[in-house]
């Protein structure tokens, strides 16, 4: 009974440190390189505990992922460590990322920092705008031997090959700018504060550590979060596994593909959205949506009409309400008049009146004068 018990435990770990790879699928450092005295898993056990887990999705598989535009710097170490059949690894890990790019002027650039104890720019961002040209350049890359000068590397990618001069877009662009670090061996330079200055610069790096990779140095490199911008693997052997990860995680998401409510066509959009277009003889309406017949020039003349056609109603109202303020103006200017008339009348009517009145008196003096004169005379 004791031997049964004894021989299940030793299944059930077995079981455990295989399907503890060194390894994660989906990202993310790997917790036993914390610990100093673990030892290094074989490699046929790495393998084996590779295809026990989720495959990766294949690079040919249909997906909503669309290529974006990037400024892509690969920054590889070819130190002494790295045997050169190991570092051939490494080139075909390039060449397969490249395959899984769009690469062009307009679309994703690429530039190879090669760096042991010094550092060589292989070619720049500007340098090749074809994929046969750029794997072509990736085959002739040859290791440099000697030291580890990762920080200075990081350095050099920084100031000479993320620039305007070596063909980096500018930042208003909205092209991003993403440095893909490589090395298997601990950095003899510092890395935190160079590495601070280049994500401060606005470069997204993602670290991938290798067989004897310093874990704390690789985290200490990358960009946040670290699940999402760590990886390790056990060996140059299959490093190219990684190249389905990072397709998933530098490409852009077909927005349209998703879905969208555009009611002719769909454009996607380098910032993982879309926006709407209308065919030939439409123009897009103000929801930015549905399509209304006619060119935008029609539209706009149209709009030119209405807005004559209301300044002319506004003159209009204007004229009406200035020709009501003369009528006022006049009536009221008419009223001082027949006002002034009227006072005048009356005046002239009193005049008269009087003047008629004075007449009558005088009429009858008159009268009155000549009776006493003519019965004067006729006493004589």
């Amino acid at each position: 009974m004791t031997s049964l018990i004894g021989g299940l435990v030793f299944c059930i770990s077995f079981l455990a440190l295989e399907v503890q790879a060194t390894y994660r699928p989906y990202g993310g450092y790997h917790p036993r390189q914390h610990q100093a005295d673990s030892p290094i898993v074989p490699r046929q056990t790495f393998q084996r505990s590779f295809q026990q887990q989720q495959p990766f999705q294949s690079v040919q598989q249909e997906t909503h992922c669309k290529s974006r535009p990037l400024d892509l710097v690969f920054i590889i170490d070819s130190s002494r460590s790295v045997r050169p059949q190991e570092f051939e690894k490494v080139k075909i890990f390039l060449a397969d990322m490249v395959d899984t790019l769009e690469i062009g002027a307009d679309a994703t650039r690429v530039a190879v920092v090669n760096y042991a104890s010094t550092v060589k720019i292989e070619f720049l961002l500007k340098t090749h705008f074809d994929k046969p040209g750029l794997k072509a350049a990736l085959a002739r890359i040859e290791s440099l031997a000697a030291g580890t000068m990762t920080g200075l590397a990081i350095k050099t990618a920084m100031e000479e090959t993320f620039t305007e001069g070596s063909g980096a877009r500018l930042t208003n662009k909205n092209i991003a700018k993403v440095a893909i670090i490589v090395t298997d061996g601990r950095p003899q330079d510092t890395v935190e504060e160079v590495a601070a200055a280049a994500r401060a610069a606005g470069i997204e790096i993602y670290a991938v550590g290798v067989d004897r990779a310093d874990m704390k140095s690789l985290r200490l490199m990358a960009s946040l979060p670290l699940d999402e911008h760590v990886f390790y693997v056990e060996t140059y052997g299959v490093i190219e596994k990684l190249t389905s990860k990072f397709r998933e995680t530098l490409c852009g998401v077909d927005a349209c593909a998703l879905g969208h409510d555009c009611d002719h066509i769909c454009v996607n959009n380098n910032n993982n959205s879309y926006g709407c277009k209308c065919r030939e003889g439409y123009t897009l309406n103000a929801d930015k949506k549905t399509c209304s017949p006619g060119s935008l020039q029609n539209q706009n003349q149209n709009q030119n009409q209405n807005q004559n056609q209301n300044q002319n109603q506004n003159q209009n109202q204007n004229r009406n309400q200035n020709g009501s303020g003369s009528n006022e103006d006049a009536n009221e200017m008419s009223g001082n008049e027949l006002s002034e008339d009227a006072c005048m009348c009356e005046a002239q009517i009193a005049f008269q009146m009087k003047m008629q009145s004075t007449i009558k008196q005088l009429t009858n003096k008159l009268d009155d004068l000549s009776r006493k004169v003519t019965q004067f005379g006729g006493r004589r």
